[in-house]
């Protein structure tokens, strides 16, 4: 019995391990593509997030935004506001993005909480860098991104498109309310 004692403590605490941390992947859902020739000095700067799924870490938060900004090691530093509405207070996470790849592919990887890391891909953007399309490392995570608190009927229309071809349920997309 004590030989057991020993076997399950280990092989428990590895498969815990490894529900944790495939919860937190730097994949990119099939049939999706990160954007090539991807330019990030023109990525960096304010976003507000458009749409998004209902996450738990994004629960009742309006006038969201993302900062990125480049770090003197080459890392990019991501700082997440929004305002939460039901407490009245803002709330703020900072986090570091790296690239898995490299750094023509849009293909990144962000941690708010080390060593947790999430796949953030932008798999669509303009040519003037104003609007962007990013997916998750499944089907479970979207967000639409433009520099200004609106985007166009046309630029939304692509990106809920292409989402959809993809196989995301563009139907329960949150729409972001920013305060004008």
């Amino acid at each position: 019995m004590k030989t057991l004692h020993k076997i399950i403590i280990p092989v428990s605490l590895g498969a815990l391990g490894y529900i944790i941390f495939s919860s937190y992947s730097v994949g990119i859902p099939k049939g999706a593509a990160a954007v090539n020739n991807f330019d990030t000095k023109k990525y960096l700067g304010r976003w507000y997030e458009i749409a998004r799924f209902d996450y738990r870490f994004e629960k009742n938060l309006d006038n969201v935004t993302a900062e990125y900004s480049e770090n003197p090691d080459g890392t990019i530093q991501v700082t997440n506001k929004g305002y939460n509405y039901v407490k009245k207070v803002w709330e703020e996470a900072i986090g570091e993005a790296r690239f898995v790849k490299n750094k023509n592919e849009a293909r990144l990887k962000v941690a708010f909480f080390k060593p947790f890391w999430a796949g953030y891909n932008v798999i669509d953007i303009d040519e003037d860098y104003q609007y962007a399309l990013v997916a998750g490392s499944s089907l479970k995570y979207l967000w639409i991104l433009s520099r200004t608190s609106t985007i166009p009927e046309s630029i939304r229309q692509r990106f809920l498109e292409k989402a959809k071809r993809i196989g995301y349920r563009t139907d329960e997309l949150i729409w972001v309310r920013h305060n004008k």
